[in-house]
Protein backbone atom coordinates (compact mmCIF):
# COMPACT_ATOMS: atom_id res chain seq x y z
CA UNK A 1 0.00 0.00 0.00
CA UNK A 2 3.01 2.56 0.69
CA UNK A 3 4.79 1.95 -2.14
CA UNK A 4 1.75 2.69 -3.92
CA UNK A 5 0.98 5.81 -2.59
CA UNK A 6 4.74 6.73 -3.00
CA UNK A 7 4.31 6.00 -6.81
CA UNK A 8 1.22 8.11 -7.27
CA UNK A 9 3.16 10.80 -5.52
CA UNK A 10 6.03 10.45 -7.70
CA UNK A 11 3.30 10.22 -10.56
CA UNK A 12 1.86 13.29 -9.88
CA UNK A 13 4.79 15.46 -9.33
CA UNK A 14 6.00 14.73 -12.22
CA UNK A 15 2.23 15.51 -14.19
CA UNK A 16 2.84 18.89 -12.35
CA UNK A 17 5.84 19.78 -13.69
CA UNK A 18 5.16 18.77 -16.98
CA UNK A 19 2.53 21.12 -17.22
CA UNK A 20 4.48 23.97 -15.56
CA UNK A 21 7.55 23.17 -18.00
CA UNK A 22 6.98 23.88 -21.42
CA UNK A 23 9.13 21.82 -23.94
CA UNK A 24 12.09 23.60 -24.91
CA UNK A 25 11.59 26.63 -27.18
CA UNK A 26 7.64 26.02 -27.78
CA UNK A 27 4.80 27.79 -26.71
CA UNK A 28 1.86 26.99 -27.35
CA UNK A 29 -1.16 29.90 -26.45
CA UNK A 30 -4.35 28.88 -24.47
CA UNK A 31 -6.20 31.42 -27.20
CA UNK A 32 -6.23 31.01 -31.22
CA UNK A 33 -4.59 34.04 -31.73
CA UNK A 34 -2.24 33.53 -28.56
CA UNK A 35 0.39 33.82 -31.77
CA UNK A 36 -0.40 37.21 -33.04
CA UNK A 37 -0.37 38.47 -29.60
CA UNK A 38 3.39 37.00 -29.49
CA UNK A 39 4.36 38.48 -32.70
CA UNK A 40 2.98 41.65 -31.82
CA UNK A 41 4.96 41.93 -28.27
CA UNK A 42 7.90 40.63 -30.43
CA UNK A 43 8.61 42.32 -33.61
CA UNK A 44 9.37 45.67 -31.88
CA UNK A 45 12.13 43.68 -30.06
CA UNK A 46 13.05 42.31 -33.25
CA UNK A 47 15.83 43.64 -35.62
CA UNK A 48 18.61 43.55 -38.35
CA UNK A 49 19.84 39.97 -38.29
CA UNK A 50 16.86 38.20 -36.66
CA UNK A 51 14.68 35.64 -38.22
CA UNK A 52 11.07 35.22 -38.50
CA UNK A 53 9.64 31.63 -39.86
CA UNK A 54 6.63 30.50 -41.29
CA UNK A 55 6.50 26.96 -41.78
CA UNK A 56 4.63 24.51 -42.61
CA UNK A 57 3.33 21.38 -39.90
CA UNK A 58 6.35 18.98 -40.80
CA UNK A 59 9.33 21.88 -39.70
CA UNK A 60 11.54 20.46 -37.46
CA UNK A 61 11.52 21.84 -33.57
CA UNK A 62 14.49 22.90 -33.49
CA UNK A 63 16.42 22.94 -29.79
CA UNK A 64 18.98 25.89 -30.29
CA UNK A 65 18.39 28.43 -27.16
CA UNK A 66 17.68 31.84 -29.65
CA UNK A 67 15.03 29.62 -31.31
CA UNK A 68 11.47 29.90 -30.52
CA UNK A 69 8.31 27.69 -31.54
CA UNK A 70 5.21 29.07 -31.44
CA UNK A 71 2.28 26.53 -32.66
CA UNK A 72 -0.68 28.55 -34.26
CA UNK A 73 -2.88 26.16 -35.45
CA UNK A 74 -3.82 28.70 -38.48
CA UNK A 75 -3.08 28.47 -42.05
CA UNK A 76 0.41 29.26 -43.71
CA UNK A 77 -1.69 31.74 -45.94
CA UNK A 78 -2.80 33.79 -42.90
CA UNK A 79 -0.02 33.51 -41.22
CA UNK A 80 2.44 34.43 -43.73
CA UNK A 81 -0.03 37.77 -44.35
CA UNK A 82 -0.21 38.77 -40.94
CA UNK A 83 3.32 38.49 -40.59
CA UNK A 84 4.38 40.74 -43.73
CA UNK A 85 1.59 43.34 -42.87
CA UNK A 86 2.82 43.78 -39.63
CA UNK A 87 6.61 43.68 -40.73
CA UNK A 88 5.28 46.36 -43.16
CA UNK A 89 3.67 48.73 -40.48
CA UNK A 90 6.89 48.68 -38.49
CA UNK A 91 9.65 51.31 -38.64
CA UNK A 92 12.38 49.57 -38.05
CA UNK A 93 12.41 46.30 -40.15
CA UNK A 94 12.05 44.66 -43.62
CA UNK A 95 12.05 41.28 -44.52
CA UNK A 96 15.07 39.55 -46.65
CA UNK A 97 12.44 36.55 -48.35
CA UNK A 98 14.03 33.14 -48.56
CA UNK A 99 12.35 30.11 -49.35
CA UNK A 100 12.91 26.08 -50.73
CA UNK A 101 14.68 25.65 -53.54
CA UNK A 102 12.97 22.46 -54.00
CA UNK A 103 9.53 24.27 -54.33
CA UNK A 104 9.52 24.84 -57.73
CA UNK A 105 9.99 21.33 -58.65
CA UNK A 106 7.67 19.79 -56.46
CA UNK A 107 5.06 18.46 -59.09
CA UNK A 108 1.08 18.33 -58.20
CA UNK A 109 0.62 14.87 -58.55
CA UNK A 110 2.82 14.38 -55.46
CA UNK A 111 1.54 17.46 -53.77
CA UNK A 112 -1.77 18.14 -53.89
CA UNK A 113 -2.26 21.96 -54.18
CA UNK A 114 1.43 23.02 -54.50
CA UNK A 115 0.34 24.76 -57.73
CA UNK A 116 -1.93 27.09 -56.24
CA UNK A 117 0.26 27.72 -53.06
CA UNK A 118 3.27 28.87 -55.56
CA UNK A 119 0.73 31.08 -57.68
CA UNK A 120 -0.25 32.50 -53.81
CA UNK A 121 2.94 33.03 -52.77
CA UNK A 122 4.15 35.16 -55.03
CA UNK A 123 1.32 37.32 -55.04
CA UNK A 124 1.75 37.32 -51.46
CA UNK A 125 5.21 38.51 -51.51
CA UNK A 126 4.44 41.51 -54.09
CA UNK A 127 6.68 40.51 -56.87
CA UNK A 128 9.98 40.98 -54.40
CA UNK A 129 12.26 39.35 -54.51
CA UNK A 130 12.77 35.73 -53.54
CA UNK A 131 15.93 34.27 -52.11
CA UNK A 132 15.88 30.43 -52.81
CA UNK A 133 18.59 27.69 -51.26
CA UNK A 134 17.74 24.17 -50.69
CA UNK A 135 16.34 23.38 -47.15
CA UNK A 136 19.21 22.11 -45.39
CA UNK A 137 20.92 24.84 -46.60
CA UNK A 138 18.20 27.61 -44.61
CA UNK A 139 18.25 24.96 -41.89
CA UNK A 140 21.87 25.72 -41.19
CA UNK A 141 21.45 29.22 -41.49
CA UNK A 142 18.63 29.37 -39.12
CA UNK A 143 21.09 27.09 -36.65
CA UNK A 144 24.09 29.49 -37.12
CA UNK A 145 21.93 32.27 -36.23
CA UNK A 146 20.11 30.90 -33.63
CA UNK A 147 23.25 30.75 -31.67
CA UNK A 148 23.46 34.63 -31.44
CA UNK A 149 20.32 36.20 -32.67
CA UNK A 150 16.76 35.56 -31.87
CA UNK A 151 14.41 32.71 -34.47
CA UNK A 152 10.86 32.91 -34.36
CA UNK A 153 9.25 30.37 -36.07
CA UNK A 154 5.27 30.23 -36.54
CA UNK A 155 4.17 26.92 -37.15
CA UNK A 156 1.00 26.35 -39.15
CA UNK A 157 -1.13 23.50 -40.61
CA UNK A 158 0.58 23.32 -43.82
CA UNK A 159 0.53 20.15 -45.59
CA UNK A 160 2.12 20.75 -48.43
CA UNK A 161 6.17 20.41 -48.75
CA UNK A 162 8.47 23.32 -48.54
CA UNK A 163 6.30 25.75 -48.19
CA UNK A 164 8.25 27.48 -45.51
CA UNK A 165 8.64 31.13 -45.99
CA UNK A 166 11.84 32.33 -44.17
CA UNK A 167 11.96 36.13 -43.34
CA UNK A 168 15.43 37.69 -42.43
CA UNK A 169 14.81 40.92 -40.46
CA UNK A 170 16.87 44.08 -42.15
CA UNK A 171 16.99 47.42 -41.14
CA UNK A 172 14.28 49.67 -43.28
CA UNK A 173 15.50 53.02 -42.51
CA UNK A 174 19.13 51.78 -43.90
CA UNK A 175 19.18 50.24 -47.32
CA UNK A 176 21.99 47.92 -48.62
CA UNK A 177 22.79 50.69 -51.12
CA UNK A 178 23.52 52.90 -48.52
CA UNK A 179 25.74 50.20 -46.43
CA UNK A 180 27.78 49.55 -49.83
CA UNK A 181 28.47 53.24 -49.87
CA UNK A 182 29.28 53.39 -46.71
CA UNK A 183 31.97 50.27 -46.68
CA UNK A 184 33.14 51.90 -49.78
CA UNK A 185 33.63 55.16 -48.01
CA UNK A 186 35.64 53.68 -44.82
CA UNK A 187 37.91 51.66 -47.40
CA UNK A 188 38.62 54.65 -49.24
CA UNK A 189 39.69 56.65 -45.98
CA UNK A 190 42.97 57.17 -44.60
CA UNK A 191 43.79 55.26 -41.92
CA UNK A 192 43.72 56.74 -38.78
CA UNK A 193 46.22 56.26 -35.58
CA UNK A 194 44.74 55.24 -32.73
Amino acid sequence: MRNRFGRMVVVAIALAAMSVWPVHGQQVGDEADGWRTQLNQELPLLGHRNWILIVDSAYPLQSSPGIETIETGASEDEVTRIVLAAIDRSIHVRPVVYMDAELPFVPEKDAPGVSTYRDGIKVMLGGGPVHYLLHEQLLQKVHQTSGDFRVLILKTNQTIPYTSVFLQLNCKYWSDDAEARLRAAMKQAPHSAH
